[in-house]
């Protein structure tokens, strides 16, 4: 059976737990802390993050190349559209949810006020809080608002496709700070994301991750 490595409170844990649910793969959690990782874990992920795949006595790490791997093994249903065009906007998405929303929501509004008191006794810097929310985030929400059609809860293809998982499961941690997207100012974007959040897939693992953070 396959298995995952990694906490489900990291949206790349949770991006590629969703892709296998959504194609009800049946898999094993080993819940890695990406904290001074063991040389075991290395060698299954080199860079000592999270998270690591192993199918079949074979390992990958990176949450992107994983979700890739699993499509092409797991081909049904696609959560990648067959149109060129469409499937490089799905990863373009996911890449701007992964490399550029993530920093910010996870690590300047998430850690700041979740994971930083709770797990490392630190004290949340609120002016990073402000920064995030205030200058940091505004920008890249108009312009995930600007790309939804009227009426539309997908990204790509009008079907739910990794674009939509990856902005979701970033979404998950904002929510588990506190934060919520406001709907009046970006409706299209908020009514999406509470879409994709509302799928069994993900409501599953929002659940899993109150258990941990005491909810």
């Amino acid at each position: 059976m396959p298995k995952v490595y990694g906490i489900s409170l990291s949206p790349f844990v949770r991006k590629v737990r969703t892709v296998l649910a959504e194609k009800n793969v049946a898999y094993d959690v080993d819940p890695v802390l990406p904290v001074n990782v063991t040389p075991e874990y290395r060698k299954k992920s080199p860079l000592g993050k999270i998270p690591a795949y192993e199918d079949n006595g074979r390992t990958l790490a990176d949450s992107s190349v994983i979700c890739a791997y699993i499509e092409r093994t797991h081909p049904v249903p696609a959560l990648y559209p067959s149109d060129a065009y469409d499937y490089a906007r799905a990863l373009w998405f996911e890449e701007y949810a992964d490399g550029g929303l993530t920093p910010i929501m996870g690590g300047k509004v998430f850690f700041q006020r979740v994971v930083g008191p709770k797990f490392f006794q630190q004290k949340t810097d609120d002016a990073v809080v402000k920064q995030a929310l205030e200058v940091d985030l505004p920008p890249m929400f108009d312009y995930l608002e600007g790309e939804l059609a009227p009426g539309a809860v997908h990204f790509v293809g009008g079907k739910l496709s990794i674009a939509d998982i990856a902005v979701a499961s970033i979404k998950l941690n904002y929510q588990h700070a506190g934060e919520h997207i406001d709907s009046a100012r970006w409706p299209r974007l908020a009514a999406a994301v509470a879409a994709t959040l509302a799928r069994p897939s993900m409501a599953a693992l929002a659940a899993e991750d109150k258990k941990i953070l005491g909810g």
